[in-house]
């Protein structure tokens, strides 16, 4: 069959079986891959046309009020889709509307093959930036000419499924045969298409330079490319100027370049903390370019000293920047050649072996799991490094990924024929041959406290978003268990009957009950599972139980309740510690008999190193639970935690999170970090407060006498760019007026929005505040003129929520922690950032409330130590958000009128660029925002 139909659908709603109805269908007929027809019409509905809809599709009451009812052309859909493949984005949801209108007027469903674009486009182009169609018609320059209108989306949607057929026609025959074995699961019916292009290739004498074969299995490898790097011989000064000076390089590659004095200051600060061993804290302000500034001296000194030199991050956005725009943009203003590598924690790069084995043994996978089988098997094709945070895999895909991730490998075999085409080994190789070396806060706090071995030798190091390696480094050094990963693990190993891990050498070693005790194993893991069960949902009861008068709640509303092991006494606690020792009885138990068939397998065959390797592998996750379990309720270890549990009361009763961290890692990264390298610079747009450096040499363990510190100044006039504003007339929330600040802040968004259009940011401190004004806001505003997004509340990731802001014209994006930094939304699309709280961390937060209790017990002010320093540094994060470019302007409109009115306001306001402040009443303040925007509008 060679005919296909591409068809969209408008309607009254979402859902046939709410009586909601066709207005409008576009289809587009293509033969032999070509475009040769198309069709559209209204149908009319006998029903109004929701107001949302109109919005939306412009399609009106009047539009349709003459137009057929389906059933008058429902024989002519019907015989235009004879003998063809139904092609749609979201398939299920225009068949089935068309087959809920064919059923209502007693004609037959339709039973063509189909074909969903949304799955074929996630399977075959698994890098791209999102599945929405206008995206996908972004993605490929593909002229959509009417969104939400049927046959503009038809079109769109035939011109994407030529793209895909052209994608399939690319696939070498392995790819092909591995995605035949899977297709069974999908929606679309792309059998016999796959079936055509394996018969095309087995008589094609077209081949993929690019690609690599092995054991069935189709890759691309990139070999590591190695340049001879030459002997540096200007000196440092030179180098700069001839990039930095008016008519310099930069000048020279950027048409609208202008020199930034605080740029140049900035390379020189960490050249001159590179030669002279120290360390170094360098606040950049907005616009600074920090990111050239500290690259063009790393790249300077690794060259001409050769050595490497570490640049770490903490988001992989930041990541990509680097390697995708600055690097490039050295090389082209650099005339010295090196070379600059990113290297992950293994548990980032794809095991082409483990990832065979879980082809070769096909076995029921869910919808999720052959989904990203699929999408894999056409990434590797792709991909020049194995990381998976290219790919956007479905949820449950990441839990697969587990399994076929390096950090299942505990360690390659270098005579394995698989070494030579393990990703995370090419990785290494790279960054052991490269003189830049790009990572992130993760994995360099898993190098420091695992004796640096997983670093190439470095000295010299630049972390950026510097004011995360604490809380980083705390992590790293503490650790986190749930129910989720506990049972995964004891899943992956099964019992010695099932096709897991276990099982698979009981099977290969012909182990009998002489040898081994595999009764003892099935039975002790089968113990195990259910102790893991019994241990969680007794957690999950007893915090629930306790009668917290302010619980703290986390970003996505879970419950936080602080451990203190003087006071967890009672017979549901002991209960809890009981389980928990027999749990780790149990895994001990598995541990045992892990080695004794280990030795088996030493005796019988000395050449199985990987299967020796893959049981070891077995025994770490099982001896990491037992520490866990013994740190978080038995003991402290060696330096003091905080522990703490959170539960989802949303979810299941063994939704159930366990945390612990040091009370303090400053001494840990003195020791452990800054006295062990010789140049650590440390650099962000927020490690002040009052112009001060102090309490970030505090916390990180850093002595003022071996550090370097500079401030350097944003280069934008905030004084002309921002106007700041704070009401005085919001209800004072001291005094339990929670609701009616929420109206307030409420009230001021709607007036704020009717003045920017919407592009608005609003930061909360707490989950349970933004939820409560998401639906303020949803009752009292005009839901078809803006979009309302709320984190946790609309689906999606934090990129996500930010793509989706974007792209609607008149949007309100209401975010908490994870939005106070990190999110660039440049130009009109942000005109206003409403900051509800000052951002004080909640003093019942678990580790707030460990550390505050500490500094008591040492005589020290905990607010004036920790809490307010943490607050003026995320406050200054959150202003930032707002201004990120020259020619951006906006307002920033804080609810809270302790920035003006409290002791400490002037630590806020005195820590940010000097800006233009207005505290009035409510409505002064939205009369001068008016006419503030009018005057920059005429500008």
């Amino acid at each position: 069959m060679n005919r296909f139909v591409v068809i969209d659908l408008e309607t009254t709603g979402h859902a046939p079986s709410k009586n909601d109805k066709i207005i409008e269908i576009g289809m587009v007929i293509i033969e032999d891959n070509e475009i040769i027809d198309t069709e559209t019409t209204f149908f009319n509905p006998d029903q109004p046309i929701p107001p949302f809809i109109t919005n939306l599709t412009g399609i009106s009451d009047e539009d349709v009020v003459d137009a057929p009812v389906f059933k008058e052309k429902a024989s002519t859909i019907k015989s235009l889709l004879e003998d063809s493949y139904i092609i749609a984005h979201n398939v299920n949801f225009d068949l089935g509307f068309l087959n809920a209108e064919l059923k209502e007027n007693g004609m037959d469903r339709l039973h063509n093959q189909v074909l969903d674009t949304v799955e074929l486009s996630r399977i075959l182009f698994p890098t791209a930036p999102g599945y929405k169609l206008s995206q996908l018609s972004d993605h490929f320059n593909l002229q959509h000419d009417d969104p939400h209108r049927a046959l503009s989306d038809a079109y769109v949607t035939a011109k994407l499924f030529q793209k895909l057929i052209d994608k399939i026609n690319q696939l070498p025959y392995e790819t092909i045969e591995q995605w035949l074995k899977l297709e069974g699961a999908f929606i679309s019916d792309i059998k016999e298409i796959l079936l055509n292009r394996l018969d095309e290739l087995a008589f094609s004498t077209d081949n993929h330079p690019s690609i690599q074969t092995f054991q069935g299995l189709a890759f691309h490898m990139k070999d590591v490319d190695v340049k001879q790097v030459h002997n540096v011989q200007t000196s440092f000064g030179t180098y700069l100027d001839t990039i930095y000076e008016d008519g310099g390089k930069l000048s020279q590659h950027l048409p609208m370049y202008e020199k930034r004095s605080g740029q140049q200051e900035m390379s020189e600060t960490i050249y001159d903390a590179f030669t002279s061993k120290k360390h170094a804290l360098i606040e950049a302000g907005t616009g600074t370019g920090k990111s050239l500034a500290y690259l063009l001296p790393a790249v300077y000194y690794a060259v001409k000293q050769k050595q490497k030199v570490i640049i770490s991050t903490h988001t992989t956005q930041l990541q990509s920047q680097l390697l995708d725009e600055e690097i490039p943009l050295i090389h082209a203003i650099s005339d010295i050649p090196f070379q600059a590598t990113l290297l992950k924690g293994k548990n980032h790069y794809i095991s082409l072996e483990k990832f065979s084995i879980e082809l070769y043994e096909q076995g029921q996978d869910n919808y999720d799991v052959a989904l990203t089988k699929a999408m894999l098997l056409i990434w590797i094709t792709e991909t020049g490094t194995g990381d998976i945070d290219e790919v956007q895999l479905p949820t449950s895909g990441y839990i697969f990924f587990r399994k076929i991730s390096a950090d299942t490998e505990k360690s390659i075999n270098p005579q394995s024929p698989w070494f030579q085409y393990s990703y995370y080994q090419q990785a290494r190789r790279k960054a052991q041959r490269a003189n830049i070396i790009i990572t992130n806060h993760a994995l360099l706090c898993t190098d420091m406290f695992n004796d640096y071995a997983f670093l190439p030798s470095y000295e010299r190091v630049i972390i950026d978003e510097a004011h995360h390696f604490e809380e980083q480094a705390a992590h790293h050094y503490g650790l986190k268990m749930d129910y989720m990963s506990m049972q995964f693990t004891c899943n992956q190993m099964g019992s010695s009957e099932e096709d897991k891990l276990f099982g698979n050498y009981v099977q290969a070693y012909q182990l009998s009950n002489g040898d081994i005790p595999l009764h003892e194993w099935n039975e002790t893991l089968k113990n195990a599972k259910q102790e893991i069960e019994d241990l969680f949902q007794a957690i999950y009861h007893y915090v629930s139980k306790q009668h917290l008068s302010n619980q703290a709640l986390s970003d996505v509303g879970r419950i936080q309740y602080r451990m203190d092991m003087e006071k967890e006494t009672g017979e549901s606690w002991q209960v809890i510690l009981d389980m928990s020792s027999r749990l780790s009885l149990y895994f001990r138990d598995l541990i045992h008999i892990l080695f004794m068939v280990e030795e088996r397998i030493n005796q019988e065959d000395q050449s199985e190193k990987n299967h020796r390797e893959e049981l070891l592998q077995m025994v770490e996750w099982l001896q990491r639970y037992i520490d866990g379990l013994e740190l978080m309720f038995f003991s402290d270890g060696e330096v003091e935690q905080i522990k703490w549990i959170e539960i989802d009361k949303k979810g299941q009763n063994h939704s159930v999170f366990l945390y612990s961290e040091p009370a303090n890692v400053a001494e840990l990264l003195e020791n452990e970090f800054f006295h062990e390298k010789e140049s650590v610079v440390m650099t962000s747009a927020t490690l002040t407060m009052n112009q001060s450096f102090s309490f970030m040499q505090k916390r990180l363990g850093l002595s003022s006498h071996s550090c370097i510190t500079e401030q350097i100044k944003s280069p934008f006039a905030y004084d002309q760019q921002v106007q700041m504003f704070v009401p005085n007339d919001f209800p004072n929330i001291k005094y339990g007026n929670i609701d009616d600040f929420v109206y307030a802040t409420a009230e001021a968004i709607i007036s704020l929005a009717e003045i920017t259009s919407g592009r608005m940011l609003v930061l909360f401190t707490s989950y349970e505040m933004l939820r409560k004004a998401y639906y303020v806001l949803k009752e009292t505003m005009e839901t078809d003129k803006y979009m309302l997004i709320g984190q946790g509340i609309t689906s999606g990731s934090r990129a996500r929520l930010k793509k989706n802001f974007q792209s609607f014209d008149q949007a309100i994006l209401l975010g908490t922690s994870s939005f106070w930094e990190g999110v660039d939304i440049p130009g009109d699309d942000l005109s206003s950032l409403v900051i509800v709280r000052l951002p004080f961390q909640p003093p019942n937060h678990p580790v707030v409330e460990a550390k505050s209790a500490i500094l008591k017990k040492q005589q020290q002010n905990p607010f004036m130590e920790l809490s307010l320093p943490n607050a003026v540094i995320k406050f200054k994060q959150g202003f930032g958000r707002l201004i990120r470019s020259s020619s951006d302007r906006g307002i920033v409109f804080v609810c809270d009128a302790r920035i003006v009115n409290a002791r400490y306001g002037k630590y806020f306001t005195e820590s940010i660029p000097k800006v233009p402040m207005h505290y009035d009443s409510t409505q002064k303040l939205i009369d001068k925002a008016e006419q503030w925007f009018k005057k920059n509008d005429a500008l």
